[in-house]
């Protein structure tokens, strides 16, 4: 390693949630310098959002085209490696493409894009250009989950039967989107608006995680599923509470709930999963905790970065045990792991491994588009169960 990774930013500047998160995480292992950004879809608040994080005037956009044509300017050597995309979603695939076809490495946040088509066309372009391209499904991040999927894979629960996935909400409980209510919530404004959060309310901005946070830990494959979505509060144009029911390929049953209505619920993501020989369940509440049942034997709590943890998840700890780790570390760890797929590529030409560069690829963002897609058909329909494929 001769040097940090030079980042960019497009969104996350004033006002914004997501974009702070990830510029502490990339902080948090000295891999990342900031060096670049277009922090606004608003030119002047870009600017002044810049100004705050110290870019420099000659790296500091007005917009997201503006910082594309000065990188692409630049010597090779002085342009920066990798772009993370913490826009409203509405934006990710425009400028995610624009950046790839460039030959840039990019990060995006969830849900990837708006429609499966965008999806595949995006995917279609990382391959051809062999370029990095993760996706910031950061619940996948936390030690813990990953000692989970680690379990699984080594059979310490058996074949799985069944799995309960669970993110509980309460914070659009009541209206806050709209200018009736005086000062407008941002977050709550794009993330109900159809033009800019996409097809989906609920399930496009939790139940995405949940999907992925499932389908990570169990390694398993969707086959059909059964939804029934709501929009509780009046006038919300999308759902605020999705229900599911999940059929796996390899047989087993599902249960996904992603509400955002459930008033006195913060952030409570659980996940269990059912096997022939035990259980395991991990709450993002409690995340340096997971709970392992087996059938024939004590129920254990492991705690995270304890030495008999598998090497995966160790890798995920920076701390010694009972110094609590959390959702930063979680965003941290995935991308260590692209900076580790970053500096395989350049300097030895060839992708990392899996367990060097453990972060979610663009493929997992690609099926998170489905299963939303497949999700608001399903609960559209008069059918009870819609396939996935």
């Amino acid at each position: 390693m001769t040097r940090k990774l030079r980042y960019a930013m497009v969104g996350g500047g004033r006002d914004a949630f997501i974009g702070a998160v990830h510029r502490h995480a990339m902080a948090l292992d000295g891999q990342y310098a900031f060096a670049a950004g277009a922090l606004s879809s608003s030119p002047d608040k870009a600017l002044a959002s810049g100004c705050d994080l110290f870019l420099p005037d000659a790296r500091n956009h007005g917009s997201w085209q503006a910082l594309l044509t000065d990188e692409l300017k630049r010597p090779k050597d002085e342009r920066v490696d990798v772009v993370t995309i913490v826009t409203p979603n509405h934006v990710h695939y425009e400028v995610a493409r624009a950046f790839v076809d460039a030959g840039f490495h990019v990060v995006c946040d969830k849900p990837l894009v708006h429609t499966s088509a965008q999806a595949d066309d995006l995917a279609a372009r990382v391959a051809k250009q062999g370029t990095v391209f993760g996706v910031t499904y950061n619940y996948t991040g936390y030690p813990m989950v990953r000692q989970a999927r680690e379990m699984v894979r080594a059979g310490a629960i058996g074949a799985i039967r069944k799995v309960i996935v669970e993110y509980h909400q309460g914070w659009l409980a009541t209206q806050l989107e709209g200018a009736a209510q005086g000062q407008v919530n941002k977050q709550a404004d794009w993330r109900t608006d159809p033009a800019r959060s996409g097809i989906a309310g609920a399930i496009g901005d939790i139940g995405s995680h949940a999907e992925n946070l499932m389908l990570s830990v169990t390694g398993l494959e969707i086959d059909s599923l059964c939804a029934d979505l709501t929009a509780f509060v009046p006038g919300r144009r999308l759902d605020d509470d999705g229900n599911l029911l999940l059929r796996f390929t390899n047989g087993a049953r599902g249960v996904l709930i992603a509400s955002q209505i459930e008033a006195g619920c913060e952030n409570d993501i659980r996940l269990r999963v059912f096997g022939e020989r035990g259980m395991l369940d991990w709450r993002q509440e409690d995340p340096n905790h997971l709970i392992h049942a087996p059938i024939d034997g004590p129920r254990m709590i492991l705690t995270r970065n304890s030495p008999w943890l598998s090497d995966a998840a160790k890798r995920a700890c920076r701390l010694p045990s009972g110094h609590p780790e959390a959702f930063i570390e979680a965003f941290a760890n995935l991308y260590v792991g692209v900076a580790a797929d970053i500096r395989s590529r350049r300097d030895g030409g060839v992708p990392a491994s899996r367990e060097d560069a453990d972060y979610p690829r663009i493929e997992d963002g690609a099926r998170g588009v489905r299963f939303i897609e497949k999700t608001v058909e399903s609960a559209a329909s008069a059918q009870k169960w819609t396939a996935m494929r």
